[in-house]
């Protein structure tokens, strides 16, 4: 990870002052992210077959506080632009941008 120091774990985590643990006891978290990882493994390779590298943006797998599988895109705002721009065309389409 460039430009990462001592904390990289922590950079960009504001846990200061939480009052919970990040995991509760009792929840499944493992199958809301299997269910999510392969959700993000199919979102990365349709952004590869779109000509983007993952370098540039990707598909991230995670869970929410309750245990549900939760896909999370991140990118260089570059990439997300060029991304956007694609999925603006694709959707206006012939339909005035009907969704």
């Amino acid at each position: 990870m460039a430009g990462a120091g001592e904390n990289w774990l922590s950079d960009g985590l504001d846990i200061a002052g939480a009052d919970c643990g990040l995991w509760v006891s009792g929840v499944d978290y493992m199958s809301g992210w299997r269910g999510a990882r392969e959700a993000a493994d199919q979102l990365n390779r349709a952004f590869l077959g779109a000509g983007f590298e993952l370098s540039q943006v990707r598909a991230v797998a995670s869970t929410d506080e309750g245990g549900r599988g939760v896909v999370r895109v991140a990118g260089r705002p570059d990439a997300v632009e060029r991304l956007a721009v694609l999925l603006e065309a694709v959707t206006s389409g012939g339909d005035g941008g009907a969704a």
